[in-house]
């Protein structure tokens, strides 16, 4: 049985661009598939637009002597506005699967990983070929990230590449609440340019059936069913989380490749918000990957402090829970 406190992976920072695809859970995701609440229009509305914008990517536009002068303005992005569990990501997955390549699917903080390992120009390089490259998660929590961000997407339009996005922020908000986003305005109004935004409304579809208030395992019950689980790993919960400042969040992903099983021992809250950060960024990894988790200590939706879940990260650490509820149930079936 393995820890993950062993685990150094170290994967170039090429085959992490080359890896940026959609999720295994989103592997067969399609607008055909994707499911509207019956009771949200709003969710039916957006299935229709992303495929219009889908038909859109890779098609050859008028120039010249034959451009409509007067045809309405066709912006290369598309925005995909919404709280937790409405589909947005089912929907950009849809996309990705829909559009000619060569194309990139990744989150937010997967790109801005990969922009750090590769250096920016030599990033832009890398994505300038592509054809779509969408943004899952897309927030801004710093003004580092607002130019980087900024700067690199203005890159990629300039040359053609259409973007594709989900957030839980509309776009000429971002950074609102996280810093003095008036010093940044300009870089945040010129992200929000490219963008054609379609708002999504509706409950979280993963609460629909979950039971908020996660089983909490002994140590013993953990232990028994990571050791008679193949390809699972054990884990100390403070050995875990300092091992995180050991790894490059990038290489999140490749740590807990084909993992089948997460046991956490001595689960507590997590103060440092450095260290909960790193929580939020293994936990999209883990969920990609739909990693079941079980863990003794407490309930593991209850991690992090109030004060964080009313600061400026708040939905990042909102959209952590609600993904740890999930892999908590997931891991509790196997228990029983």
């Amino acid at each position: 049985m393995q820890r993950l406190v062993d685990v150094f992976p170290s994967v170039s920072a090429s085959q992490i661009v080359e890896q940026l695809i959609p999720p295994a859970q989103f592997a067969g995701a399609s607008f055909e598939n994707y499911i509207p609440n019956h009771e949200q229009p709003t969710q039916y509305a957006a299935r229709e637009g992303v495929d219009v914008f889908a038909q859109r990517v890779g098609a050859p536009t008028a120039k010249g002597f034959f451009k409509r002068s007067k045809a309405p303005e066709v912006r290369p992005g598309v925005y995909l506005d919404g709280g937790f569990g409405v589909g947005k990501t089912h929907l950009l997955a849809a996309l990705w699967h829909e559009a000619p390549g060569p194309k990139s699917f990744g989150t937010f903080v997967e790109y801005t990983n990969v922009i750090g390992l590769l250096g920016f120009r030599n990033a832009v390089e890398h994505f300038a070929d592509r054809k779509l490259v969408c943004i899952d998660e897309f927030e801004l929590d710093d003004p580092g990230d607002t130019v980087l961000m900024s700067t690199f997407l203005n890159e990629l339009v300039n040359r053609g590449v259409n973007v594709a996005a989900t957030s839980n922020t509309l776009p000429d908000r971002l950074g609102e609440e996280r810093f003095a986003a008036d010093n940044f305005l300009r870089e945040i109004q010129g992200l929000s340019a490219h963008f054609d935004v379609i708002r999504i409304e509706g409950p979280d579809y993963r609460q629909r059936n979950l039971n908020l208030n996660q089983r909490i395992f002994t140590d013993r019950q953990v232990e028994s069913i990571c050791e008679s689980t193949a390809n699972a790993a054990l884990d100390n919960w403070q050995g875990l989380l300092d091992h995180l400042s050991q790894v490059h969040p990038a290489q999140y992903g490749p740590m807990v490749e084909n993992l089948s099983l997460l046991g956490l021992l001595a689960v507590n809250v997590v103060r440092n918000e450095t260290q909960a950060l790193r929580v939020v960024s293994l936990v999209d990894r883990l969920y990609d990957r739909s990693v079941p988790i079980v863990n003794s200590g407490m309930d593991i939706t209850s991690i992090f402090t109030e004060p964080m879940l009313k600061g400026g990260y708040r939905k990042k650490y909102f959209r952590a829970l609600s993904r740890l509820a999930a892999l908590a149930q997931l891991g509790a079936v196997m228990v029983e």
